[in-house]
């Protein structure tokens, strides 16, 4: 039985990072305003995501600073206080999004399941979410079982995350207006990359295509490097928006692209999100856990023959959070894999233009 019959009056919403993970919680969190649009509803979440998700509308976001200790659970705390929830999402299984459930008022503090949970999560709620079935493995359906449990009904994932006037000029100055091909070539992790070769020939095929291409990434100094050395390798150099853009810039360059590549990383959801068809490159998760929702099956990926030779199990006999562990995975994908995936979606783009 679902928790509400009627629409609760205010609900907390916590799930600090990551990027990707935050991005694909806004499509809980619209479901339920589609459901019950007087609902108030308060979301908990890092500092940088807020940067990100802190305009949605109708959301009340309160940062928290993991970098301040127990000051920015405190600054958290004295902010919620005198409040009280009907229910609280707790929507991350990790110990420092635990600690400040301690902090929450709420009636009902939904969590996963123990068999989903780490950190001990379970024990900081009283409500669990059942796993999803195996057709609905996907991190988005896992997020959305809170919703269903709150009494949700139309729980198909929709995303609309503003983006400010000035972004979309500056993001419209920096294309021209011109079709492109938006390139995010680093993960968080560095296994995660793709060939620096590889990227060079994707970006020579698609400006034969007739697109421009565009990099973008963070300002760390590995994703600086990295574009570097593929600026390097091309005859044509794409244009380097690396370490150039905040987060609603970054999501305003996507809304105006005809493509986004990105390997598993927060910019993938963020596309997307925004709309973008993403071809997502993947090794060691499988993309029906955690690839681009609307776009699972234009990845490329490698995961489920490599992990099928690796353990001889298909994908639906691994556990849930099954990862690939070897450090060569992502070079098992070949250019002619990328840039023939990278045609059908092209053609994809072109069929909807002419419709």
């Amino acid at each position: 039985m679902p928790l509400f019959s009627s629409a609760p009056r205010r609900l907390c919403v916590l799930r600090l990072s990551a990027i990707g993970d935050c991005v694909n919680t806004v499509a809980v969190i619209q479901a339920i305003q589609r459901q019950w649009p007087s609902t108030e509803i308060t979301w908990i979440m890092g500092k940088l995501e807020a940067s990100l998700l802190g305009d949605l509308p109708g959301v009340t976001v309160i940062p928290f600073d993991k970098k301040a200790g127990w000051r920015g659970y405190r600054q958290v705390w004295q902010q919620l206080k005198g409040q009280r929830f009907d229910a609280l999402l707790h929507m991350q299984a990790a110990l420092r999004a635990s600690l400040l459930t301690l902090g929450i008022k709420a009636r009902h503090r939904i969590g996963f399941c123990k068999a989903r949970a780490a950190d001990g999560q379970w024990l900081f709620t009283n409500h669990k979410v059942p796993a999803p079935p195996l057709a609905k493995r996907h991190v988005v359906d896992n997020l959305l079982g809170f919703a269903a449990e709150l009494g949700v009904t139309d729980l198909a994932p929709r995303w609309t995350i503003p983006t400010a006037a000035a972004d979309d000029a500056w993001a419209q100055a920096q294309l021209q207006g011109k079709p492109t091909l938006l390139l995010s070539p680093s993960a968080s992790k560095a296994s995660r990359n793709w060939q620096t070769a590889g990227y060079a020939a994707l970006i020579a095929h698609a400006q034969g295509k007739g697109l421009q291409v565009a990099l973008c990434g963070g300002p760390s100094q590995g994703e600086r490097q990295l574009g570097s050395e593929i600026v390097a390798a091309c005859a044509q150099p794409p244009l380097n928006l690396i370490g150039q853009t905040n987060l609603k810039q970054l999501l305003a360059l996507m809304k105006q692209s005809r493509i986004l590549v990105s390997p598993d990383s927060g910019p993938a959801h963020m596309g997307n999100a925004a709309g973008v068809p993403v071809l997502g490159l993947y090794a060691d998760q499988t993309p029906r856990r955690t690839g681009p929702y609307l776009w699972q099956a234009e990845t490329v990926s490698v995961f489920e023959p490599l992990m099928l030779a690796q353990t001889g199990m298909t994908l639906d006999q691994l556990p849930w959070r099954t990862r690939l562990k070897q450090a060569d995975a992502m070079e098992q994908i070949t250019v002619p894999m990328v840039l023939a995936a990278f045609d059908r979606l092209l053609a994809q783009t072109a069929q909807g233009d002419a419709s």
